[in-house]
């Protein structure tokens, strides 16, 4: 009785912090399904239950409303996933030339955002399922793209786009930054490892695009986030030096 109060006593909380903008889905059978990405979109998601000390800042901000701390982590995390999922991210790169005194660089933008973070184009986020697991608050996201979304995916598909994947690490201490550090780590390793196999001299610079083919998959390793992604890549432009 008191694990079903505890349980029920969650489920409202997330309920109630997600009123209005999310639908909550019938958690039966629902792990036993398997995950598709064309059509609809299904991935797990946490976040932890209690800020890291170097995110007390950040977490005094929050509402004090217990488990808020770690839905809005999830609330600012998700959207960001699903852009790259259904619209992708566009990315400068420009390799380290040590003998050039140039530093390496890498940034993403996405190619379109959501219009609120939950909805664009009758597309709509739902959260389902929560349960809380080693100090962490879980849940599973879905989405459903409309057919102007699958016919995007799609197109990335149909065309000779290179599939390319990456690994990626970012800071456990900084939250939903330390997640989009370690999406960005992740998209730039596999952009470099591609073109390094491609272009005999180093670029000046290289920019492109990339969309998320796979669904995420978010862990820690050695204190870190890690995140393994999976991409279509669509190629840009390369420019090169003009002189040594």
């Amino acid at each position: 009785m008191e694990r079903y109060l505890q349980k029920l006593k969650i489920f409202l909380v997330f309920t109630l912090i997600f009123a209005g903008s999310t639908i909550f889905s019938d958690a039966n059978g629902l792990f036993a399904q398997t995950p598709s990405i064309i059509r609809h979109i299904r991935f797990p998601i946490w976040a932890e239950v209690d800020a890291y000390p170097g995110t007390q800042a950040a977490a005094a901000d929050v509402d004090a409303e217990e488990f808020s701390y770690p839905i809005a982590r999830i609330k600012e995390t998700v959207p960001f996933l699903i852009e790259g999922l259904v619209y992708g991210w566009n990315f400068t790169y420009v390799p380290s030339d040590k003998t050039r005194g140039v530093e390496e660089y890498f940034e993403i933008e996405p190619v379109q955002k959501l219009a609120d973070g939950q909805k664009n184009d009758g597309g709509t986020i739902e959260y389902s399922s929560v349960w809380i697991e080693n100090n962490r608050f879980n849940c599973w996201v879905d989405y459903t793209r409309t057919d102007h979304q699958v016919q995007t995916y799609n197109l990335w598909a149909s065309i000779q786009n290179p599939t390319i994947q990456g690994r990626g690490y970012g800071d456990l201490t900084k939250g939903f930054e330390g997640i989009k550090e370690a999406a960005v780590d992740s998209v730039k390793n596999a952009v470099r490892n591609y073109y390094r196999n491609l272009i005999k001299n180093k670029p000046k610079q290289i920019t492109g695009a990339v969309l998320l083919r796979k669904t995420p998959l978010l862990g820690i390793d050695s204190g870190r986030y890690v995140i393994n992604l999976d991409f279509f890549l669509e190629c840009g432009t390369i420019e090169e030096y003009t002189q040594f």
